[in-house]
């Protein structure tokens, strides 16, 4: 049997596109490595981009439960800044990426999870794709495997990142929900949110060497908490971190003969305040009309039109977020920015807006 397409990866770019064919009238298989719910830290939350399409895309109603976000607070030193981030949502991986999978599976999506698979050889009609220990057919592959699938090479000097989750009981009052709590340093930087069941999520982006210096990824995060004047959460540093590959990342293609990359595994760059979901359920949203006519008929130009569209639509994005982790990089201008936006909050509304600028209509021009 030749599937129409199959999927490599059920997180929310994988579900999301996943989903997206099925509704085109493609018999679709999705593999995953993990099996859902699964534990997840990085990514919980979610900008105005990332809602705006999943409300386009007929999926709003799996944010129900998230927490409004109306706040992110930057901590440099013992100097903060408020600034207002309008239209977020913070949502726990584990429900998240559960609900956007039994969407796709209600759609009609087959699911294969605790399964790996990788792209194998192409034939004029066909790709293999390795699944398991089988070899199955299908007209195109879709590689949303994330980071630790993907072949994207990670720049030098590149982070890495880590997160646990913090309970209810643990988390002081001074983490209060509706607020992204952001603390910087000269070797990364540590984000705190509350989520849906109360637990404060905590994902750090870390120097690999900082991380090394200060004995793990959890006692790097208490010790950034700690510079900047926090409250000391109980247990931060013994509690069981998961970390990430490098972060930020170039993909040398983002597609090839029936197959495309999206999500993370088309490359990555440091978000800071939701912007990794929002390229996630933006891709699956550019690249389903895509993937759908190259079942029907593939052609080489299809490879080229899913390269220009992806750096249309999340290139530029993921340049803006480049500039503001090279800012954080630097302790000099980190601070320079807080103590400026301390006084003129107002500075930071066209970084805002262009991070949570929706994408136009498929087929619109600017």
């Amino acid at each position: 049997m030749t599937w129409d397409a199959i999927v490599i990866g059920a997180g929310p770019a994988g579900s999301v596109t996943a989903r997206e064919l099925v509704r085109g009238g493609l018999r679709v298989l999705v593999v995953d490595k993990s099996t859902f719910p699964r534990p997840k830290v990085c990514g919980c939350c979610l900008n105005a981009a990332a809602i705006g399409t999943l409300k386009q895309l007929g999926l709003g109603h799996v944010l129900a439960s998230g927490v409004p976000l109306n706040v992110v607070r930057i901590a440099s030193g013992r100097r903060s800044a408020q600034v207002k981030l309008p239209g977020g949502v913070a949502l726990s991986r584990e429900a998240f990426d559960s609900a956007l999978v039994n969407e796709a599976v209600n759609a009609g999506v087959e699911l294969q999870d605790g399964m790996c698979a990788k792209l194998g050889d192409c034939s004029p009609h066909s790709r293999k794709v390795l699944v398991g220990n089988q070899s199955v057919s299908t007209r195109i592959a879709i590689v949303a495997s994330g980071l630790s699938g993907s072949d994207a090479t990670p720049e030098a000097h590149s982070r890495i990142g880590a997160g646990v989750a913090i309970p209810p009981e643990a988390v002081p009052e001074f983490f209060v929900p509706g607020t992204i709590f952001m603390a910087t340093a000269r070797g990364g930087y540590v984000g705190l949110v509350r989520v849906e069941d109360d637990r404060l999520d905590v994902a750090a982006c870390f120097d690999l060497a900082f991380v090394k210096s200060h004995g793990g990824p959890g006692p790097a995060a208490e010790a950034v908490v700690s510079e900047v004047g926090w409250p000391k959460i109980p247990g931060l540093a013994e509690l069981p971190w998961k970390g990430t590959p490098a972060l930020t990342r170039r993909a040398k293609t983002v597609a090839g003969e029936r197959w495309f990359a999206i999500g993370d595994a088309a490359g990555y760059v440091e978000p800071f305040t939701g912007e990794g979901m929002a390229w996630a359920v933006m891709s699956a949203a550019e690249v389903a009309p895509i993937a759908i006519r190259a079942t029907r008929q593939w052609n080489d130009l299809l490879a080229r039109e899913w390269e220009m569209v992806h750096h249309r639509v999340i290139g530029k994005r993921q340049r803006t977020c480049r500039v503001v982790s090279r800012v954080l990089r630097s302790s000099f201008l980190t601070s320079a920015a807080v103590r400026v936006l301390s006084v003129f909050p107002v500075l930071s509304r066209p970084v805002v807006a262009s991070l949570n600028r929706p994408a136009l209509p498929r087929g619109a021009t600017a």
